[in-house]
């Protein structure tokens, strides 16, 4: 980087094979790090992996909890200049009647209420940043859903609108420099663990991990005017 201090990127829901994998890119990338979980040992052992993120734990879900973990950053680190959303998860059935209540909870709880608590905290920071960035990872099923994929379609594309809504608040840049928000969408994500268990399989029009660590990374250096408010689909 070209700044005398590198940018900060704070990534929610770092514990992930996709976290872990994000978070090296942008180690790599010579970015500041903070990779964020809800278990401590969970946390610890995957920013271990990442060669310098500075591990975090903290309930996303609970807001203020994320309040407090903003106002810890900012002591600590300062504002941050990026903000990468991965908490998800996937629940699903077979038809309607499976689309259980508890499933439409967790969903709600993990990718929407996270996104709305850590946006909230750090979009001033974002909306501050020369190249601040705000990036969440969403589904194909969202243009595509199925009856089984109901739920989980559904809280996607309200992960969706709301990433809408914050890129046209912060504004319409015209050139390299000004925030973004951005929306990267995959059929599903792969990593080596799962390619190690199941060697068999192909995972036809999955996204590797490590191509989504390497996208993150480019939307920091990519115009603005180029990505916000943009839905970028990753093969």
């Amino acid at each position: 980087m070209t700044t005398t201090t590198a940018p900060l990127v704070l990534i929610a829901g770092g514990s992930s094979a996709a976290g872990i994998a994000t978070a090296t890119a942008l180690v790599q990338g010579r970015f500041r790090v903070l990779t964020v979980g809800s278990d401590a040992a969970r946390i610890g052992a995957a920013a271990a992996l990442t060669g310098g993120a500075v591990p975090l734990t903290c309930d996303l879900a609970d807001a203020d909890a994320v309040a407090a973990l903003a106002a810890q950053v900012h002591a600590d680190f300062g504002p941050v200049d990026g903000l990468i959303h991965l908490v998800g998860g996937w629940r699903g059935g077979k038809d309607l009647a499976a689309q259980s209540d508890d499933d439409w909870d967790f969903l709600h709880r993990s990718v929407l209420t996270t996104l709305r608590n850590t946006s909230r905290a750090f979009y001033g920071d974002i909306a501050a940043s020369a190249n601040g960035r705000i990036a969440i990872v969403s589904s194909t099923q969202v243009t595509a859903p199925t009856l089984g994929n109901a739920n989980y379609a559904t809280v996607k594309a309200a992960a969706e609108t709301w990433v809408g809504a914050l890129a046209q608040g912060l504004g319409t840049p015209d050139g390299a420099t000004g925030p973004a928000a951005v929306v990267l969408v995959v059929k599903a994500l792969v990593d080596p663990g799962m390619r190690e268990k199941s060697p068999e399989r192909t995972f036809p029009g999955f996204t590797d991990v490590s191509t989504l660590g390497h996208t993150v990374v480019r939307l920091f250096s990519t115009p603005a005017s180029e990505l916000n408010g943009s839905r970028l689909i990753l093969s």
